[in-house]
């Protein structure tokens, strides 16, 4: 609920109005949050995370010190404030001497519940939290939820990037891997020099705006062991696990195979839910699941230093610039029996495909229509209905190539996850220091996290050995 008041002429120089998209994440159909997870290598030590915010973070934006409100006429804006950091760090206290396996018992109860808590709209929406105590990954753990109103994934993490320092040499720059151009740039310019190829781009991007259109509005997925298809399923507790893969490994398969990174990790994806679903008795062969896969829109060619961000130019980097599209999980009669080089083979042509098609900006122009005419709380609700009839959100970000610090905390690893969304899983991705993490955000109670991460691990190792095999 975005709160309404009345702004004097005083007041109008610290307003800034809310892009369309923030507008969707914060209404009364779509509450959206981001939770980034860093893993310490040291126990943390709250009074530098403190210098850090008010020297540094709140220094990048204005909406790390911004409130979001209506002004007379229903339109929300971004309000500047002022900002009491007490308000948002909180340090639970969990009981003392216990095991580090305990602790990873109470840091997942802890991340399920700030996870479901909405960030009060009465100041700036984000909060950091600080978890003192050792698990079996970290000596100290710090989360950071951000209001996915504020922007999407990669300025949200690139905000926290340029808060952070190289571990080996913070004199030096943190280095990301090359970012891929915006998909269709060359396509466009060269759309008229082939004929069959003008011609597929037309049939692909009617073919996809048409599915994502139907998809969006009558067309929902079958309930299956990954999707319960319960009313508020984003009010439900969830259960936050996670899979580290080598990047030097996944970049072995990747090169055996003639694919992508991202072509593998889909592959991987679509094959470990497989596995689960007929795991657990599900008729995957005959049931609808479709992922729905969130990309990037950006021209910029990767995150941004801290001088950068601030510059007064420097609005490209912010904000929600990113698009969707509808990828079915290709069905499998007896995943046991399958070819496990298939699922890959099949992301890299699903992808190949999307590629070759313009429904993604349609489908951005459609909801922009829909919020000139209707408003953005139909337009949100457009959006809960998009999300609500598929099975699952896929995401995925890059990070650092080294090792980073955080206010002298050396950073063991990282990951982060989607809150508030109307699904029963969520899956994100993100590549740190030669490691890339994948976590999986399931309806508590629902779905099986021990064994679907089991299943994704087995998936993996199955493609490897038959792209080893295949190479031999």
């Amino acid at each position: 609920m975005v709160l309404k008041v009345e702004r004097s002429m005083e007041e109008e120089e610290g307003v800034e109005p809310v892009s369309p998209t923030g507008q969707y994440f914060n209404s009364s159909a779509l509450s959206v949050s981001i939770l980034g997870v860093f893993e310490s290598e040291i126990p943390i030590e709250d009074s530098l995370t403190m210098v850090l915010l008010r020297d540094v973070f709140l220094l990048i934006n204005p909406r790390f010190s911004s409130i979001m409100v209506k002004d007379e006429n229903g339109v929300p804006q971004w309000r500047r404030v002022k900002v009491k950091l007490e308000d948002h760090v909180k340090t639970p206290i969990f009981p003392d001497g216990l095991s580090p396996e305990s602790y990873d018992e109470y840091l997942d109860e802890y991340l399920s519940k700030i996870a479901l808590e909405q960030l009060p709209q009465s100041r700036p929406l984000w909060d950091v939290h600080i978890i003192k105590y050792p698990s079996s990954n970290a000596a100290g753990t710090l989360v950071i939820k951000l209001h996915h109103a504020m922007g999407d994934g990669f300025s949200l993490m690139g905000a926290i990037f340029s808060c952070v320092k190289r571990a080996d040499d913070p004199s030096l720059p943190l280095t990301f891997p090359p970012q891929m151009k915006v998909p269709h740039d060359k396509g466009e310019l060269n759309i008229f020099r082939s004929v069959p190829r003008f011609l597929s781009v037309i049939s692909n991007t009617v073919y996809d705006f048409v599915w994502s259109l139907m998809k969006s509005s009558v067309v929902e997925d079958d309930k299956t062991t990954i999707r319960s298809a319960v009313d508020g399923v984003e009010f439900l507790p969830m259960t936050i696990s996670t899979v580290s893969f080598s990047l030097d490994h996944i970049q072995q398969i990747k090169s055996k195979l003639g694919a992508t990174v991202n072509d593998v990790v889909s592959g991987i994806v679509f094959y470990g839910i497989q596995l689960y679903v007929q795991s657990e008795g599900s008729p995957c062969h005959a049931s609808r699941v479709t992922a729905l896969v969130l990309l990037s829109t950006r021209m910029i060619s990767g995150y941004q230093s801290v001088e950068e961000m601030t510059k007064p130019d420097a609005k490209s980097a912010w904000g929600n610039q990113f698009g969707f599209i509808h990828v079915a999980v290709p069905p499998c009669a007896d995943v046991e029996k399958a070819d496990p080089l298939g699922f890959v083979y099949y992301a890299k042509e699903v992808v190949k495909r999307k590629r070759s098609s313009l429904a993604v900006y349609l489908t951005g122009r459609l909801l922009e229509t829909v919020r000139r005419l209707r408003g953005f709380e139909v337009t949100a609700q457009y959006m809960h209905t998009t999300l609500r009839n598929t099975s699952m959100t896929i995401s995925n970000l890059v990070g650092p190539m080294e090792q980073m610090g955080i206010a002298n905390h050396p950073c063991k690893g990282l990951y982060f996850m989607m809150c508030g969304v109307p699904q029963s899983l969520t899956i994100t991705l993100i590549s740190y220091n030669g490691t890339l993490r994948m976590a999986l955000g399931m309806e508590k109670g629902f779905i099986n996290p021990k064994l679907l991460t089991s299943c994704i691990e087995r998936a993996l190792e199955r493609i490897s050995e038959a792209a080893l095999a295949k190479s031999s």
